[in-house]
């Protein structure tokens, strides 16, 4: 049951990156202005995201046509020293299959993801 806005906390339990992380884990073709509206930050801001994932080596990026496909790398450790011994993959551990193409797009994410654009 959703709480009205004004009784919602602002804090979550995920940082941005993680988000990302999970995004890319349930569609493979998301798109970053896909990702900046399913986050509610700016397009440049998921792009800088996903580039960091990429440079660290969280995140492969693949270029197919005029669209990148992306994916997480197996094997690579939560970067904070408490958590240390868990893997990235069991972050996403729990996710679904990639929402079908015509469900893709902000709405599409959303629902794959379990939350609400904006």
């Amino acid at each position: 049951m959703d709480e009205p806005a004004e009784r919602r906390p602002a804090w979550t339990f995920l940082t941005n990156h993680a988000r990302v992380l999970l995004i890319i884990a349930r569609d493979h073709e998301v798109r970053s202005r896909d990702i900046a509206a399913v986050i509610g930050i700016t397009e440049r801001s998921a792009q800088g995201i996903v580039a960091g994932l990429l440079r660290a080596g969280y995140v492969e990026r693949v270029r197919e046509g005029r669209h990148n496909r992306y994916a997480i790398v197996p094997g690579h450790y939560l970067r904070h020293p408490s958590q240390r011994a868990s893997l990235c993959r069991g972050l996403a551990a729990g996710r679904e299959a990639p929402p079908a193409r015509a469900e893709r797009g902000i709405s599409g994410v959303c629902r794959a993801v379990g939350c609400r654009p904006g």
